[in-house]
């Protein structure tokens, strides 16, 4: 379940939203930030919902960016289809982005594959010397 403190640190971000990011993607912990970090190319603003949320919080954190382009790339299992399902509800215009199901999780998904599926949405990603047609 949510910490204060990480909800408090993720209003404060949603309070500070960068003009110049004009895409928004949700995943569920610092991790699967940290590790999409290393692979976008242009401004984004990442919301970590540090798992799963109450449908008030995650109100809160969404309201703000009804009007931008948001994706959703959360974990393949039981807690993140349940914040794909709120999303769905809240957001249905949102882009769902989906890792292999055999990577269980945003943040042990290699880097490669990270970037091809934001590739395919999209994103402006870091050279990886990586063959996206494959």
């Amino acid at each position: 379940m949510i910490n204060e403190n990480m909800y408090n640190e993720n209003m404060h971000n949603v309070n500070s939203v960068n003009s110049d990011c004009k895409k928004v993607i949700i995943v569920e912990g610092k991790n699967d930030k940290n590790k999409l970090l290393e692979i976008l190319a242009e401004p984004v603003h990442i919301i970590c919902t540090y798992g799963t949320l109450g449908e008030e919080k995650i109100n809160d954190l969404l309201l703000p960016y009804e009007d931008e382009d948001v994706y959703v790339l959360v974990d393949a299992d039981e807690s993140g289809n349940k914040i794909r399902k709120w999303i769905k509800q809240m957001l249905p215009n949102a882009t769902h982005i989906y890792t292999r199901r055999m990577y269980g999780e945003v943040s042990s998904t290699p880097l490669e594959h990270l970037a091809k599926v934001l590739k395919d949405a999209h994103f402006e990603v870091h050279d990886l010397d990586i063959d996206y047609d494959s």
